[in-house]
């Protein structure tokens, strides 16, 4: 049987959350199909330490502010999954979990969603699966004949498992920072970067680098030119990676060229044994499910304009990124993001030979 809805919202998470707020809103019916089990997202997910960037006020979707949380200027990531769990509940969102969405093809004049548990067509379908589920690392030389541990920031949980142990972290980004910050403690670590990592002034945090993102934006709407966030840093400086830094173990080496059976080497020769790699390397867009469609690419995304496929009108792309709005991934940039994208399906004709509402 084929369930028919006007709007599919693909990801459960705190961009679908966002889209189901405002599509709620505007008096579309939609569904949520979150393969999930539980509510949270990749938040959910996250090492045991795991914190935001920003003061719960100014990490909040759409409608209800994030609660404070009692003796943390950061939330964590339990504190997260629980304002997205009482968010999906306080606005009756229609979310049906777990089901995963297997493919999204294109049927005539709508859009077909095969899942796990059946196939539903719609008219729009706005993909919101975010990046967690796909971890990017990067190939290196040796890297198979490594004898040790490899791991990447999704495994990660806590410091303990690698108490005693000669650590390296691999990566320039916050989540290496926060890991080596917590590792350091209990084990010998190194930290490899491609380029020497950029902290943030202390007293900005994400709520500055949103500003900041926002307002190049606009600039650049503009024909104006506005300061990047490039020109801040990279790297927010939380309380571990505060007092990471006045240890004295926020040292960042080059990265290596190739690594061993029980160590990594430098390209001047140098080497350094190792029992454990972390890969802190990023992600990529969890979008396999658009596969079918063949969407053309620009910069390796999905070309769009604004939030909508530039191939296909009825397809949308939610949180992955400045390339599908600004700070999208965050909690505060989806809320935005989606407000436009709602706006847009509901306030503008569709182009010809799409369907419609």
């Amino acid at each position: 049987m084929t369930n028919t809805v006007p709007v599919v919202v693909v990801g459960g998470g705190q961009a679908g959350l966002a889209a189901g707020y405002y599509l709620r809103r505007a008096g579309v019916e939609f569904v949520i199909l979150d393969d999930q089990s539980e509510a949270g997202g990749a938040w959910q997910h996250g090492w045991a330490s795991l914190r935001l960037f920003s003061a719960a006020r100014y990490s909040s979707l759409p409608g209800w502010p994030m609660p404070p949380q009692p003796g943390e200027p950061f939330p964590t990531a339990d504190h997260v999954v629980s304002y997205l769990r009482a968010y999906e509940q306080r606005y009756e969102l229609p979310i049906r979990r777990p089901i995963h969405v297997e493919a999204v093809r294109a049927a005539a004049d709508r859009i077909r969603v095969e899942t796990d548990h059946g196939v539903w067509s719609a008219a729009t379908v706005i993909s919101a699966t975010g990046t967690w589920w796909r971890p990017y690392v990067p190939h290196c030389p040796g890297q198979a004949d490594f004898a040790g541990r490899q791991l990447h920031t999704v495994s990660y949980r806590k410091p303990d498992e690698f108490a005693g142990q000669r650590v390296v972290v691999v990566g320039g980004g916050n989540s290496a920072a926060q890991i080596l910050a917590e590792v350091s403690t209990v084990a010998d670590v190194i930290w490899a970067t491609e380029r020497p990592p950029r902290f943030l002034p202390d007293d900005v945090d994400g709520r500055v680098l949103f500003d900041v993102a926002t307002q190049q934006l606009l600039a650049s709407r503009a024909g104006q030119q506005a300061a990047g966030v490039a020109g801040l840093g990279d790297i927010v400086v939380v309380p571990s990676v505060l007092a990471a830094r006045e240890r004295g173990v926020l040292v960042a080496e080059p990265m290596f060229e190739r690594i061993t059976e029980h160590g990594i080497v430098w390209a001047d020769g140098r080497t350094r044994p190792a029992d454990t790699i972390i890969w802190c390397t990023g992600f990529r867009p969890a979008l396999s499910h658009l596969a079918p469609l063949g969407l053309s690419r620009v910069d390796g995304h999905i070309a769009t304009r604004n939030t909508q496929a530039a191939d296909d009108a009825r397809i949308h792309l939610l949180g992955y990124g400045n390339w599908t709005g600004t700070a999208s991934a965050t909690l505060v940039g989806a809320g935005r993001t989606a407000k436009q994208l709602v706006a847009e399906l509901t306030g503008r004709p569709r182009r010809s030979g799409t369907a419609t509402f």
